[in-house]
């Protein structure tokens, strides 16, 4: 594999200097702080990232006053005694997205949030718990207990929450791919995650980096070298 610090010094090229490069990386996360994230907080960033797959994110941020007015304040326990006529006068709800299929998923992530709250006290604290070195595992476990939670919508999930998630875009596969790492073009397999987990973890411990920050590098190192502030405008920092 190639050395880390290789990677770093031709991102840092790439986007005029160290301290620009630094600059992009975004504040440290911190694992332990989730644990004091409510659950209604915790719904809401879960639909604010559902909602923003595949669609224009600004629009999402812009019309996010009028959902957390529709949807009660993602209040977990308000929102599962709510009848069946609630969820479906949302499907016609100007203040949102009408999209059926995720305004569905709201209502099964609400039991989601509700069920791991009740079992470890918090469903921050069960994000806090989980070890940082086990991204996938955590992934998988989104994607299978939660409704739309999967691949990329669940890493957002966790980067939005400040809990040191890497995102597997497609820059940042590829920067793995030209490090040596065999994986594949577009890695979602369970092997393939594996191995970026490991190559990140890796790095993590060799460089004192959090995951965030090793993954934003690596997506800054290669492809389209998109401008620092288009760079600040797309990460809304």
């Amino acid at each position: 594999m190639m050395d880390f610090q290789k990677i770093r010094a031709r991102a840092a090229k790439r986007k005029g200097g160290e301290a620009v490069l630094a600059s992009l990386l975004g504040p440290m996360p911190d694992n332990a702080a989730v644990a004091d994230i409510t659950d209604d907080r915790i719904l809401s960033t879960m639909a604010e990232r559902v909602f923003a797959a595949g669609f224009v994110w600004r629009v999402i941020e812009q019309k996010w006053p009028g959902f957390e007015e529709a949807f009660l304040g993602f209040e977990p326990k308000r929102l599962l005694f709510q009848p069946d006529d609630f969820w479906h006068e949302l499907t016609a709800d100007k203040r949102i997205v009408r999209n059926p299929q995720k305004i569905k998923s709201v209502r099964d992530n609400a039991v989601f949030v509700e069920r791991v709250s009740k079992e470890h006290g918090g469903f921050g604290k069960f994000l806090a718990d989980w070890p940082e070195d086990d991204q996938v595992g955590l992934m998988a476990y989104l994607g299978k207990h939660g409704s739309r939670l999967g691949g990329n919508t669940g890493q957002y999930f966790l980067r939005w929450l400040e809990w040191d998630a890497f995102i597997v875009s497609a820059d940042m596969a590829a920067a793995l791919r030209d490090a040596g790492l065999d994986i594949a073009e577009s890695p979602t397999s369970k092997r393939d995650l594996d191995k970026i987990q490991n190559q990140i973890n890796a790095w993590a411990a060799q460089t004192g980096l959090p995951r965030r920050h090793i993954s934003r590098i690596l997506a800054m190192s290669i492809g389209e070298n998109h401008s620092p502030e288009a760079l600040r405008e797309y990460m809304g920092e």
